[in-house]
């Protein structure tokens, strides 16, 4: 077996994330999971999601039932329109964000609350009541 020794993993890594991101295989980046943290106590559940450089108008939470959808969508700052000054080299796209994952119970979404700083998404979904059980006595 013949092993090439690469001194620069992290460098390795971005070129391969940059050639099978490139815009030659589908004209557009395929959506990505952002790293995700799950915590609950007796009433909710709280979700924190990565989100780096996602404003909070550009992120949408959908809850049904069980399951929690977050779709976001990283925007580059345009460029001002300087005369002067021209890119010469660019890393930094438009990244699209998409996480969905199912919880144990059933959730109450119109008590939901969602908050945005510092590229952090904190997200508290109540637990929904549970049902219970009603004896209808026949007459």
């Amino acid at each position: 077996m013949f092993i090439v020794p690469f001194a620069r993993p992290a460098l390795l890594s971005r070129s391969l994330d940059r050639w099978f991101e490139d815009s030659r295989f589908d004209g557009a980046t395929a959506p990505r999971s952002p790293a995700l943290d799950l915590s609950e106590d007796d009433q909710a559940y709280t979700v924190t999601l990565d989100l780096p450089g996602v404003a909070k108008e550009d992120v949408q939470i959908s809850v049904e039932g069980r399951r929690v959808n977050v779709q976001a969508q990283a925007k580059r700052a345009e460029d001002k329109n300087d005369a002067h000054r021209r890119a010469l080299y660019r890393e930094r796209r438009v990244q699209s964000l998409s996480r969905s994952f199912a919880l144990p119970v059933d959730l109450n979404p119109a008590d939901a609350s969602a908050k945005l700083e510092n590229g952090v998404l904190t997200l508290v979904v109540p637990k929904a009541a549970p049902r219970t059980v009603a004896r209808i006595a026949v007459n």
